[in-house]
């Protein structure tokens, strides 16, 4: 009698874990399916703005260490620049913070990161410091933001080799981040552009 119950609890659990296997898989293809149609939108393409394919404005500028640099143009080396728009005032930008510095370190055979507000210099070399931002160019420039028509922060431009923008928008999230680089790998000028044209082509 034991070894009946035995075996038939047995029978029962194995019929059990086949059966949780199988619902992990539904939910595994059920959630695959839930990304692929609700993708990641990108960085927020703003009205005012640049716009991707547009000529970055050229300026010469110097950064708060007193260091010239020069933000546009085409570059002989053929790196890019990432130029981002913060505000020490901004909560948003401090949650981005560490994704930009990291964006930094982890791109910088490629790319250039380069900070940019504006404002009272005192605020934003305790900004700095406090943060501890001092790896990357800091410029503070009213025009440098005119320039770029920025109307919201936390604000991104990605300029190619060429002096071109390839990607531009609010960037409240390190994914926000993340999706102007995506725009340029793919070569569209937004994630928005790029699952559009997909959404096209499955039509």
């Amino acid at each position: 009698m034991t070894n009946a119950l035995m075996m038939t609890s047995m029978i029962l659990l194995w019929i059990a874990v086949i059966a949780l296997t199988l619902a992990v898989l539904g939910l595994g293809q059920q959630v695959g399916v839930l990304l692929e149609r609700v993708a990641p939108g990108g960085a927020l393409m703003t009205g005012k703005g640049l716009k991707p394919g547009e000529v970055a404005p050229e300026l010469n500028l110097a950064t708060l260490g007193g260091a010239p640099i020069h933000i546009g143009g085409a570059r002989s080396d053929r790196r890019s620049t990432l130029v981002f728009f913060l505000s020490p005032t901004c909560p948003m930008c401090d949650a981005v913070i560490p994704a930009v510095r990291a964006l930094a370190r982890n791109e910088k055979d490629w790319l250039d990161v380069v900070l940019a507000s504006d404002g009272d210099d005192a605020d934003h070399v305790g900004y700095m410091r406090r943060k501890d931002l001092q790896e990357m160019p800091y410029v503070v420039s009213r025009e440098l933001g005119l320039r770029f028509r920025v109307g919201q922060l936390p604000h991104a431009a990605l300029i190619g080799e060429n002096g071109v923008v390839v990607s531009a928008g609010l960037t409240n999230t390190r994914e926000h981040l993340d999706s102007l680089l995506e725009a340029k790998r793919r070569g569209v000028g937004s994630l928005q552009e790029y699952l559009e044209k997909k959404r096209q082509l499955n039509g």
